[in-house]
């Protein structure tokens, strides 16, 4: 469903009528660290690493040594993939007669989907103990998941939200 016309990408909630904007949401994965927050975690964990090496230099263990400065290397690798899997997001714009779903992978993928909101419901698989694990929008037999990223509670939000806003889409435009 992807090249859909680019009056959908750029209705605004200004507009009257159909087209007006019901809902927007943007989803991306959370970190909890910014640049800042890198930058004074890895100045932390370098200066912890030369200090405790000093020893194994002096003592002639330089494998050890090595072996610290191998860590750095593999905790700074695993923050930026990290990092480059944070440039993942899914964005949703509701009118009153499409609900058009774009997905962007961290490589650059974009995948779009379009529903009629008269058609399509909200699908939730909950968690007696551990609450909402899944929740996709069905229309038929296509299904496509949704906030695979986020938690239970973020989900469980987000799908109310959702609900609701469905449920106002459903309901038609006003107008005068």
């Amino acid at each position: 469903m992807q090249g859909d016309s680019p009056k959908h990408a750029m209705s605004t909630a200004d507009e009257a009528g159909a087209d007006a904007v019901v809902f927007r949401a943007r989803l991306s994965p959370h970190r909890s660290l910014g640049r800042r927050g890198h930058l004074i975690l890895f100045a932390f964990v370098i200066s912890v690493t030369f200090i405790i090496s000093i020893p194994f230099y002096m003592l002639g263990a330089l494998p050890v040594v090595g072996f610290f400065g191998l860590d750095v290397v593999l905790l700074w690798i695993a923050f930026r993939v990290s990092n480059q899997r944070a440039r993942a997001y899914e964005e949703l714009v509701l009118t009153h007669v499409e609900l058009l779903f774009r997905r962007c992978t961290w490589r650059g993928k974009l995948s779009q989907y379009s529903f009629n909101p008269l058609w399509v419901r909200l699908a939730s698989d909950e968690h007696a103990e551990f609450g909402t694990q899944r929740i996709a929008l069905v229309e038929g037999r296509r299904s496509v998941e949704m906030g695979s990223f986020l938690g239970a509670e973020e989900k469980a939000s987000f799908a109310e939200a959702l609900r609701q806003a469905l449920a106002t889409a459903r309901r038609g435009p006003r107008f005068g």
